[in-house]
């Protein structure tokens, strides 16, 4: 007997389960990240966000794109993220006055755009399907970037490195 549980129609049910798990995390952080009177704090949270999305790549059993999405956008950006905030000497704790006075507009905006998007989808598209996709086209690409291309690719990665320390060396007199 298969240990992958399948509904009557062939869907995956742990999938989907998973899909809702990782995705009520992802909103649940991106929440924070909008809602927190810490810098830092809501670059972290974007961290768990931009993981959920890694996440969902591997769901949909794109594992390069997701090992490319943790290289990249968390592995890089959030340190330019985090270096940004250390370079521009912004306040390290909770800060008063950063939200518009005026946020409460945008929640019913948020949900009539929501409204219209969700309705232009469903008319466009309805039932339709995805196509049974074929082996994944991206498997020499990672196995070729990951193997000659693995040197000079971390080398790079200590040139930046290096770098952005450099510049909060020269960015930091205290």
């Amino acid at each position: 007997m298969s240990a992958i549980i399948l509904a009557a129609d062939g869907v995956n049910v742990a999938q989907n389960v998973g899909f809702g798990i990782i995705a009520a995390a992802m909103i649940f952080a991106a929440l924070n990240v909008v809602t927190t009177k810490n810098v830092v704090h809501a670059a972290l949270w974007l961290v768990v966000v931009l993981s959920g999305v890694a996440a969902q790549y591997i769901l949909a059993a794109a594992e390069f794109v997701a090992i490319s999405q943790v290289l990249v956008y968390i592995g890089a950006v959030m340190v330019l993220f985090l270096f940004g905030i250390m370079l521009t000497r912004a306040q390290i704790g909770k800060e008063a006055g950063l939200n518009n006075k005026a946020w409460a507009l945008g929640i019913p905006i948020a949900v009539v755009l929501f409204g219209l998007l969700a309705w232009v989808i469903l008319d466009e598209f309805g039932d339709d399907t995805l196509p049974d996709r074929g082996p994944a086209p991206t498997v020499a690409l990672s196995d070729q970037f990951l193997s000659i291309y693995l040197v000079p690719f971390l080398a790079l990665s200590f040139v930046l490195l290096a770098a952005a320390i450099g510049a909060i060396v020269l960015a930091r007199k205290d």
